[in-house]
Order: structure tokens, then C-alpha cells, then sequence
């Protein structure tokens, strides 16, 4: 047997014993699965990617021994330095996701076939690397005029103008909304810093924040996400957030480094903000994976609409829009699906790996009758860093609430 797989094989043993000694089982398992399909993925390509030189041979084995460090530190959840991020964090996760990409070639390999471009999957999750590692800034137009869109999907559209000149009484309500930062290996402290500078920078009405501001490596400590959301004080009453699904793994401590950027989370309850734009109605969903149509409709009952103020919902799930009761909602803003991760939206085009296999809305704006929802790309992500065009996402909103009696051009 070759020593690389049995390296490996005991590598394998060590990180998955370490993450139910140090963690718990529902991780070890994980952890487990993860590895298995990673560790059976390189023992199969690499015979043949070792052929191609020493260089390779030696970059391999490096690859391969950083991912199964991470992995081990990943389940002691200690926040690592700059250096071990470069040198460990870094070319484990691009090989965790070349080992993925790169199964198809494993079980040719496996079955004696010649391979055609071994290095292919490779190139692609370095190209997923480097797009994963950076924001694209854009302004996205919404209009809510109150037509009926029929039953859920996706509704870009471009926008269309008033007849008569907008004057600012009737100005667009801009919103920054910051989603599933992931502070960690991907998300430095400095880079989330120069996003929530720019976020202020931009002078919004509101900054909304829809969940998962953490990752495993960052949840020792309320204090790097504390100074990383730092600059959204200088909006203080005007910046919201709600938790998302991996926020549910350390509360206390996102809801202490939320309150020390003066960051107000909303819980299952609503708040009204008297805005220069007009009167708003911000209400605030926890995330729950079951029983989500009951919840909802409990937080709406609770919080009903109020006459003349935009209704605004934040939502961490987009799956859990079709929940939430008609009318309930002007416009909803959530996360959570990264974008779809891999897709086409990099040449223009809507598509994702989540819309052709699901129903669930990926990115972008999307109605259900005249509900509204914006499904934000993502600041960051969590785990591989696999966007393959599918860009993350650092936008300015500016929603165009339609008067009734404003006649519209087509």
C-alpha cells in the first residue's frame, strides 16, 4: 500500500478522534464524512497526478497533511494567526475542495482509465479560492408597486421609471445589508472592518444584517467580531440584525459583540424607526429548522402591520419565505444560500447549482403575490471556499416604494 495512503488513513483517524474527543458526535460524524469522501478522493488521483514530477509529489503530500491539520485544530475551535492561515488554513481548504471536484477523475482512475486534464478541478477551485476571497460592489434597484406577482419566483426585472419627475420626498429608502460574514479564515478582522466602513461610508438609511457572523475558528472570543462591526456604531439606531442559522452555535457571544457595535438584534420581535425617508417597520426573525410556518405566523400576529410604514422582515432562510403569510411582508431581506456558490452569474447569467436543483431562492429578488424578497449573495461563506461564479456581494439597496396613484412607464 502506498505510504501516502496510509499516512493518510491514520491522519483520518487521529482528526476524527480529536473531533469527538474535543467537540461532539454530530461533528465527529461530520467531520468523518467529510474526510472519508476527501481522503478516498486523493488516494485514487494521486498515483497519477505523482507521475508528473516530484514537485507535484511533494505539493501533494503538503496539500494533503495541511487539510488533515486543519481539520484537527478546526475541531479544538482556537482562532488561528495570520501565518497558520496562509500556510495551513488556506491550501486545505482549496485541496478540500479540489478533492470534491476532482471525484469524477478519482473513479476513472479507479477504473484504469487514462485521464484527461487531471489538473482541471484543481484550477477550478483556485479560481473559486481567489473569487471567494473578495466583495463585488454594486447598487441593486428595487420597486415595490404593489402588483401581484403570482406564485414564487424570481422577479428581476429592470426597473421601471416614473412618469412624473421623483422628487426627494420620494427618493429610494437605501439600505446596506451585510450577510453571513463568517468571520475566520476567509473573513479577517480587518477585511470585515473595511466592509462595515465602506457600509457607513455610504450613508444609508439602514444597515440590516441577516446572520452567521461566525465560524467554528471564530467563536472563542466576542472581541474579533466586536472590533470587526466597530464602525457600524456611528449609526447607532439605525442598524438591525437577526441570527441565522450557525449563530445558534454561540448566541451569547454574537449577541454581546452585537451590542457592543451598538448593533441592535431582533429576535422574534419588531421595531418601528421614524427614518428622513418616512416611518419603517423592521421585523426580526430568528431562524429555526423546523415548525417554521408556525413561527412565523406567531411573529406576525405579534407584530401586526402598522398603517403607513414600510414593512421590512429579515429572514435569514430565503426557504422560509413561502412561510411567511401573504401580505405580511413589503419586502424581506435574507441570505444563508451564499448565492448558490457555483453558477453563472459572473457572465450574466441567473443560474446556480441550488436553482437547477431546487426550488429555493439563491440569489436576487424574488415575489410571491405582492411580498418581496431580496436574497443577498453573502460577505463571506463558510467552509470551502468554493465560488465559482457566484461572486460574494457588498450592495447598496435602494428600494422605490411606488405611489398608488403614480402612473408608470413600461
Amino acid at each position: 500500500m502506498r505510504a501516502f495512503v496510509v499516512v493518510s488513513a491514520a491522519a483520518y483517524v487521529a482528526t476524527v478522534a480529536m473531533a469527538l474527543l474535543y467537540r461532539h458526535r454530530f461533528f465527529a460524524i461530520f467531520a468523518g464524512v467529510i474526510l472519508g469522501i476527501h481522503l478516498l478522493s486523493t488516494a485514487l488521483i494521486e498515483p497519477t497526478l505523482s507521475g508528473y514530477g516530484l514537485p507535484i509529489e511533494i505539493g501533494l503530500w503538503y496539500a494533503q497533511l495541511a487539510t488533515f491539520v486543519y481539520f484537527f485544530r478546526f475541531g479544538r475551535s482556537t482562532s488561528p494567526s495570520w501565518p497558520y492561515r496562509v500556510f495551513v488554513s488556506w491550501p486545505a481548504s482549496w485541496f478540500s475542495v479540489s478533492s470534491y471536484l476532482a471525484l469524477p477523475w478519482a473513479v476513472a482512475a479507479a477504473l484504469g482509465f487514462s485521464l484527461w486534464a487531471p489538473f482541471l478541478p484543481f484550477a477550478v477551485a483556485a479560481f473559486g479560492f481567489m473569487q471567494s476571497s473578495f466583495t463585488r460592489r454594486e447598487k441593486r434597484r428595487i420597486l415595490l408597486d404593489g402588483t401581484d406577482a403570482g406564485p414564487l419566483g424570481r422577479h428581476e426585472h429592470r426597473i421601471r421609471t416614473f412618469v412624473r419627475t421623483i422628487s426627494e420626498e420620494h427618493r429610494p429608502l437605501r439600505i446596506v445589508q451585510i450577510s453571513d460574514p463568517h468571520l475566520g479564515p476567509f473573513m479577517s478582522e480587518k477585511r470585515l472592518y473595511e466592509i462595515c466602513e465602506r457600509a457607513v461610508a455610504e450613508k444609508p438609511d439602514l444597515i440590516l444584517l441577516t446572520g452567521d457572523f461566525l465560524t467554528v475558528e471564530s467563536q472563542s472570543s466576542p472581541d474579533p467580531l466586536a472590533r470587526s462591526l466597530a464602525p457600524l456604531s456611528a449609526m447607532k439606531g439605525r442598524v438591525f440584525a437577526c441570527f441565522g442559522n450557525h449563530d445558534h452555535e454561540c448566541p451569547e457571544l454574537i449577541d454581546d459583540a452585537l451590542r457592543r457595535a451598538d448593533v441592535e438584534l431582533l429576535l422574534d420581535r419588531a421595531v418601528n424607526v421614524d427614518l428622513p425617508w418616512g416611518p419603517v417597520q423592521i421585523v426580526g426573525a430568528d431562524h429555526r429548522f423546523r415548525k417554521r410556518k408556525e413561527a412565523l405566523t406567531a411573529l406576525a400576529r405579534a407584530h401586526p402591520r402598522e398603517e403607513g410604514r414600510l414593512r421590512l422582515w429579515l429572514l435569514h432562510d430565503p426557504g422560509a419565505f413561502e412561510h411567511l403569510p401573504e401580505g405580511e411582508a413589503d419586502l424581506v431581506l435574507s441570505g444563508h444560500t451564499h448565492g448558490g456558490h457555483v453558477g453563472l452569474l459572473s457572465i450574466g447569467l441567473p443560474h446556480t447549482i441550488v436553482s437547477a436543483a431546487t426550488s429555493m431562492p439563491d440569489h436576487g429578488l424574488w415575489a410571491r403575490g405582492r411580498d418581496r424578497l431580496y436574497v443577498h449573495r453573502g460577505t463571506g461563506h463558510y467552509g470551502f471556499p468554493l465560488r465559482v461564479g457566484v461572486p460574494a456581494e457588498e450592495s447598496v439597496l435602494e428600494v422605490y416604494v411606488a405611489a398608488p396613484s403614480a402612473p408608470m412607464s413600461p
